[in-house]
């Protein structure tokens, strides 16, 4: 069995004026490549704390976090920017789209930091805005859309470097609720087809929608429920569709040679990943 994350006896402190705030108090985890996950608890249960250590953006107090088979708790501040950038897709309750930016840009900014650019990149951007239904709506900018709209790019952004997990952070949170349906159905989709995604919610009706319902109270893991095994109720083939063509879930990065005539794009401005993230007392 492979696995996406595993986290071993962590804990997270965070020193505030007046004491000391314990987060976590010794959290074990494992997820299992494929799985999805719904993390829910109260308001302080520590579900903000165990999404800021899963997406590299904090460091436990103590513990271990291996995503795939690497200690990212011995990781150096360059291998964490390089872990996000690569390994972990960001889906966030308020989109964090780029006002500037069209659809396609939008998805294009995390190969842009890295340096990857050139026409077999953008072509599958097309073919991922193509796969959340945005094939036509390339050139709008988040404005022009609407809040499922726009959380459809978010996903799309979040699938570009093909990353180990997806962590959601209350994905339909700022939804209605015909169209965080929508939302749910596209990551059930991309879980039919393989991905793994970890979701941080406090809806009962959209943990219910995963595989797998982890439940915190006051820092600790109070209950793990199995509602459907990896696999279970899955159709004959569950990959999510591009717009008039094949699966958009592809990965040609590696047989890719810049050509000359490929120029690098003016650099966005700073991604919400890299903000420090907030205690969650």
């Amino acid at each position: 069995m492979g696995w996406a994350a595993r986290i071993r006896r962590v804990t997270k402190e965070y020193v505030l004026d007046g004491g000391t705030v314990r987060a976590l108090r010794g959290v074990d985890l494992e997820v299992p490549a494929g799985d999805y996950v719904a993390v829910m608890g109260a308001s302080g249960s520590g579900k903000s704390t165990l999404l800021n250590l899963l997406g590299c953006l904090d460091r436990p107090t103590s513990g271990t976090i291996l995503l795939g088979d690497e200690d990212v708790t011995l990781a150096d501040d360059d291998r964490l920017s390089e872990i996000r950038a690569t390994h972990i897709g960001f889906v966030f309750q308020s989109y964090n789209l780029i006002p500037q930016l069209t659809v396609l840009e939008n998805i294009e900014v995390p190969l842009i930091y890295q340096g990857n650019y050139g026409s077999k990149y953008r072509k599958r951007c097309h073919e991922l805005a193509g796969m959340v239904g945005l094939g036509k709506r390339l050139n709008h900018r988040p404005t022009q859309l609407s809040g499922g709209q726009q959380q459809r790019v978010a996903i799309a952004r979040s699938l570009v470097n093909d990353p180990l997990f997806i962590l959601a952070d209350e994905p339909t949170g700022n939804l209605d609720s015909a169209t965080s349906d929508e939302i749910l159905n596209l990551l059930e989709s991309l879980n039919r087809s393989g991905k793994t995604i970890i979701m941080v919610t406090h809806e009962p009706d959209v943990g219910a929608r995963t595989r797998r319902i982890v439940r915190l109270m006051d820092g600790m893991v109070q209950s793990d429920q199995r509602l459907r095994e990896n696999g279970e109720g899955e159709a004959e083939s569950g990959e999510p569709k591009a717009e008039g063509g094949p699966s958009a879930i592809v990965d040609d990065r590696n047989s890719y040679t810049r050509s000359p005539e490929d120029t690098a794009p003016a650099p966005p401005p700073l991604l919400p990943y890299a903000c420090p993230p907030t205690p969650d007392p």
